[in-house]
């Protein structure tokens, strides 16, 4: 039986030479198709183009001679050695994106709290300035009203100055005249004529 089996294996087993391909077949005549007047770019759309199919069948595989196995382990070490560097570069970069992430993100987020921490105290800022605007007009409000009041006092004062130096002028105007008529109706002469003199 392994003798069978060796036999086969020879049969099998091409030969150096490879057989000649064998001739394609004939390629059988295109239809004729009748003529009609068209267009030479139809014509041309319309002509079948024949296909010719290569025949794998007998396709021959040309195999290269093994490397040593020495020079493959020695290959395969290289090979590794560079999967491993490219692996451990690839990890490194992209734990550097990640701490470059990282550090991106810490500073956004310190940069929108200083924001907020900004904006807080500045409307802190801004609500006790309006509260200390709010008391001076306040103050200054009193202050106007106790300036009016003392300017319609000091107006009413003046007034009743006014009002008596005008009483005193009428009384003295009223003196005069009655003593000039006292005077006239005497027949004498007042003993101080002006009071310059």
């Amino acid at each position: 039986m392994a003798e069978e089996e060796a036999k086969k294996v020879e049969t099998e087993t091409p030969s150096s030479e490879p057989p000649p391909p064998p001739p394609p077949p004939p390629a059988a005549p295109a239809p004729e198709i009748p003529e009609a007047p068209k267009d030479e770019a139809e014509e041309k759309a319309l002509v079948p183009v024949p296909e010719e199919k290569p025949d794998d069948s007998k396709a021959l595989a040309i195999v290269e001679n093994p490397p040593d196995p020495a020079e493959g382990s020695i290959n395969r070490d290289a090979v590794l050695a560079r999967v491993a560097t490219e692996k451990r570069l690839s990890l490194i970069k992209a734990w550097e994106e990640s701490e470059k992430c990282k550090a991106e993100n810490k500073a956004q987020k310190n940069v929108s709290a200083i924001g907020a921490w900004e904006n807080s105290k500045k409307a802190s800022i801004e609500a006790e300035l309006r509260k200390i605007e709010e008391k001076l007009e306040k103050q200054k409000a009193e202050y106007v009203e106790k300036m009016k009041n003392k300017i319609a006092a000091l107006h009413r004062t003046a007034e009743e100055k006014k009002a008596a130096i005008e009483f005193k002028r009428g009384e003295d105007l009223l003196k005069a005249e009655e003593t000039a008529a006292k005077y006239r109706a005497t027949g004498t002469a007042p003993k101080k004529l002006l009071g310059c003199f």
